[in-house]
């Protein structure tokens, strides 16, 4: 199921932001995603993840970060994120009425912001529910450091999709901040993966890999109703 893709310019604040939109006909739900702090929305990974959730029927939009935006290193502080997850959401809102497109928005976001989704739903924002896509539970080496404290308020559906070999969750910490959260919460991991869900041995672009969560994430969706 192919989908023709729509840039758009997302007002955060007094900056804009890019942000891209892509709806197959009839999508079941739409997808909004952020990447993470070191990249883009442009990245191969996040493009092939997108790309195949529009081949399984669900419209997507990725944004950028206003520091992205600006060619900065540092990430957003989390008002400013938070507030660009916002107008990024209200964005898809805009695009799936224009379209016709009736099913839930859902936000996910690579590492950071996956973390950034999780905050601004913790801080109000309305979301149909959450996909992390590497959750970042802890600075790599530093599990004392874990950043879980929002997570148990948060009342709607959430996918953990982690590499097994992901420096930033230990995964017996993982598994216990999931079981706390309860029943909506669902962990999957993803054998051999690391961080960015490369397994060692075996060769893909970053395109490929993206590509090959969209099924659980679709059916992780689906079955959330």
């Amino acid at each position: 199921m192919s989908a023709s893709e729509t840039a758009l310019s997302i007002p955060v604040g007094e900056v804009m932001v890019s942000g891209t939109y892509a709806c197959p006909d009839s999508p079941s739900a739409t997808v909004v995603l952020a990447h993470g702090a070191g990249a883009g929305m442009e990245h191969p990974f996040l493009r092939g993840f997108t790309d195949a959730l529009n081949s399984l029927g669900l419209a997507t939009l990725r944004f950028n970060f206003p520091y992205r935006e600006a060619g900065r290193k540092f990430p957003d502080r989390p008002p400013t994120a938070i507030a660009a997850w916002r107008a990024a959401m209200d964005a898809a809102a805009g695009k799936a009425a224009e379209h016709g497109a009736t099913g839930r928005i859902w936000a996910a976001g690579k590492s950071f912001g996956g973390r950034m989704a999780s905050m601004a739903v913790a801080d109000g924002m309305d979301a149909a529910g959450l996909v992390y896509l590497g959750y970042p539970l802890h600075p790599p080496g530093k599990p004392d450091k874990v950043r879980d404290e929002h997570l148990y308020g948060i009342t709607s559906p959430m996918l953990f999709l982690q590499g097994s070999r992901d420096t930033f969750a230990t995964p017996g910490i993982l598994e216990d901040v999931v079981r706390r959260i309860g029943p909506s919460a669902v962990l999957q991991w993803v054998e051999g993966g690391d961080h960015s869900f490369a397994v060692a041995g075996v060769k893909r672009s970053a395109a490929e890999v993206g590509a090959t969560l969209a099924e659980p994430v679709a059916g992780f969706i689906r079955a959330s109703g």
